[in-house]
Order: structure tokens, then C-alpha cells, then sequence
């Protein structure tokens, strides 16, 4: 996992921390989750619309997160 993805993760967590993990450990869970996917998903919309370098979106975007596919 590269550093951008922990800094994605980080800012999840914290998002989350709204709800309390002891009590609605679902809820917790499930905002986590979508936060994390709506941080991936913002990032990946930024590369894309950057991607001036003759690489693919794709391309840059495994780059970026250190995904080989």
C-alpha cells in the first residue's frame, strides 16, 4: 500500500469517528467504507482529468495508488 492510500484510509477513519464504533459498529463500518470509496473515486477524477503525459488514466492511476494489475 503506498502512502496516498494510507492518507485516504486516515481521513476515513477519522470521518467515521462520528459514529461510535462500541455502539453502531455496523454504521461505523459502512460510513468508513463509503468515505474511503468516495476519497478513491475523487482521486481517481483528479488523475483522470490531469493525465496529460501520454500515459492512460489507467495507467496513471495504478501508478499513482502502487497497483500493478
Amino acid at each position: 500500500m503506498n502512502e496516498r492510500i494510507r492518507e485516504l484510509y486516515e481521513q476515513a477513519r477519522l470521518h467515521a469517528k462520528s459514529i461510535d464504533a462500541d455502539i453502531d459498529p455496523k454504521g461505523w463500518m459502512d460510513e468508513y467504507h463509503r468515505k474511503f470509496a468516495e476519497l478513491i473515486v475523487q482521486e481517481c477524477v483528479l488523475i483522470s482529468r490531469t493525465s496529460t503525459d501520454g500515459f492512460s488514466a489507467g495507467n496513471r492511476m495504478q501508478e499513482h495508488f502502487g497497483v500493478q494489475s
